[in-house]
């Protein structure tokens, strides 16, 4: 859900100018390049015939896949996300669509990628069904997501001792809003809490086997680096999982 009443797709095209400065401007996000990247590309199968990046956003892990030798198709939901993904240097083939009804055919990728998407999609079964329809057997499917701990709870403070609390119920899903405001740049994420079982049964629903899950602790060096970080070394800000589509 969204604000306002509104879908979490609808949200995203609101914000996808101010979440294209967040992205590219130096290492305001710092999260995604000394953390989040480099832990989710050491679970990444080596570049095949197709990988398809679903959730793209403004297309920046896109290019890091195409300049490690991965063809890339690029889908997202929102127009401007999408063209901001398609303009930009070493641009890669971008389609605006529904994440829920991919304009992909059966069974045409060895790789689909969910980076920190899966969360801001509306229908996350459905989703999850597409993406198997368009995996080979014996492709997979690699996602990021918030971890769901992180998104069912919040620390008191930004100390590194700081407590966490779990508010509300971990099992049900809800919809949650942050704010990111970092160098004079803000923008609002709009997502949607689920627990893991909710991913494990949309996996396994598709076709998907879980071959790995990681819940990788921010390490010391980027604590040292961002001390207001040090608190998630005690709970996981992300989790990454990879899955095989079944024969």
């Amino acid at each position: 859900m969204a604000s306002a009443g509104g879908s979490l797709r609808d949200a995203w095209e609101e914000q996808a100018e101010n979440w294209a400065t967040f992205a590219r401007t130096g290492e305001i996000d710092n999260a995604f390049w000394l953390h989040n990247l480099p832990r989710f590309l050491e679970l990444l199968p080596p570049a095949g015939r197709l990988t398809l990046d679903v959730g793209c956003g403004e297309g920046r892990l896109g290019r890091v896949l195409r300049a490690a030798g991965h063809r890339v198709v690029a889908v997202d939901g929102s127009p401007t996300m999408a063209r901001f993904a398609a303009e930009a240097e070493d641009s890669q083939s971008v389609v605006v669509a529904d994440a829920a009804a991919l304009p992909v055919c059966d069974a045409v990728a060895d790789l689909g990628i969910a980076f920190m998407s899966l969360m801001d999609i509306d229908d996350l079964e459905q989703t999850i069904r597409e993406l198997g329809r368009v995996t080979v057997p014996g492709g997979r499917l690699c996602l990021a997501i918030v971890h769901p701990i992180n998104s069912a709870g919040r620390f008191d403070d930004e100390t590194a001792e700081s407590p966490f609390t779990v508010t509300g119920s971990y099992l049900e899903c809800h919809g949650y809003i942050d704010v990111a405001e970092r160098e004079n740049v803000t923008v609002t994420f709009h997502s949607e809490h689920r627990p893991l079982e909710a991913y494990s049964r949309a996996l396994e629903d598709a076709g998907f086997v879980i071959e790995a899950i990681r819940e990788d602790a921010v390490d010391d060096e980027y604590a040292m680096r961002y001390p207001s970080i040090a608190r998630w070394q005690r709970v996981p800000l992300f989790l990454h999982l990879r899955a095989v589509r079944a024969g």
